[in-house]
């Protein structure tokens, strides 16, 4: 079976995702930090990102891991962000602009179901807790114009809920996602086969837990 018939849908409109997540973005840091970011550094630390790198990030959340970027790339590379939230990168750009690192980084109030950028143009594309957060239909979407953007050769890596190992934690958060669908807007998902069925080329995959919750952390690239 189809890995898009084995995983439930996202039931609130992205309208509601924009001012839920405007809503929070104040106070956004405190729940990244206590519960996603240890994975997220896994996943960055396997992007390899390096100066001069072109890289991009969908859903950039309040931005820890777009300044992380910034940093690597240097004044010879550059980092775009893509969120749907205003509100997340408002916080993003304060941040950028206290480190001195606003200029190397352009973020986008933007759907990443449909990217502005030409064909081959990044080096490395970061996902943290993001693709999960797209219904059903949008995530091929997104993943094909990921596939489009990077250059040949390029690296993608996507941290998110899996649903690779099913167990009580899985099927208990996917009810609360069902009764809560504005609160709980994400969902374990199958992020190494809808990879795989773009095109992308796995090369590393890890499945770890977070607090009993299975995460994916892959890594493809285009060959």
């Amino acid at each position: 079976m189809h890995y898009k018939n084995r995983i439930s849908r996202v039931t609130r409109s992205k309208n509601d995702a924009q001012l839920f997540y405007s809503q929070i973005s104040r106070l956004y840091d405190f729940s990244e930090g206590f519960f996603e970011k240890k994975y997220i550094q896994m996943g960055l630390e396997r992007l390899s990102v390096k100066k001069g790198d072109v890289v991009l990030e969908i859903g950039v959340g309040t931005g820890k891991s777009v300044i992380e970027f910034a940093k690597l790339v240097g004044d010879s590379g550059k980092v775009y962000g893509v969120d749907i939230s205003e509100g997340m990168l408002d916080v993003t750009r304060m941040k950028l602009k206290k480190q001195g690192l606003l200029e190397r980084v352009e973020l986008l109030n933007k759907d990443a179901v449909s990217l502005s950028f030409k064909d081959n143009f990044f080096d490395k594309i970061f996902m943290s807790f993001t693709l999960e957060l797209f219904d059903t239909p949008d995530i091929p979407k997104v993943l094909s114009e990921c596939f489009r953007v990077l250059k040949k050769g390029g690296r993608i890596v996507i941290v998110s809920l899996s649903k690779k190992n099913i167990n009580v934690m899985v099927r208990m958060y996917e009810w609360l996602h069902g009764v809560f669908p504005r609160m709980l807007d994400c969902r374990p998902i199958f992020a190494e086969e809808a990879l795989n069925d773009i095109g992308f080329k796995t090369v590393y995959s890890s499945l770890i837990s977070m607090w009993g919750l299975p995460v994916e952390i892959v890594v493809g690239e285009v060959k």
